[in-house]
């Protein structure tokens, strides 16, 4: 489990990176399809925003995981 551990720690100390990095991810991708699949790439980039909380707020010591318990209510949008 110690990598786990790891990626978790990575999480809490970079999710807003990856946050940021998910988004410049995504903008791209509906850039290069003209729009075509855009909600799609905002479906699969709000779940993997999820993940990414899910993960930092279970593994970053100091986080203010806001969400509460498991992580997985809905979210607005």
């Amino acid at each position: 489990m110690g990598f786990m551990d790891k990626i978790k720690g990575l999480m809490g100390q970079h999710g807003d990176k990856v946050q940021r990095g998910l988004d410049k991810a995504a903008q791209t991708a509906d850039s290069k399809t003209k729009g075509k699949y855009s909600d799609q790439i905002k479906s699969g980039t709000q779940k993997a925003k999820e993940a990414t909380e899910r993960l930092s707020d279970n593994g970053g010591p100091g986080k203010s995981g806001g969400e509460g318990g498991s992580g997985q209510g809905p979210k607005g949008g």
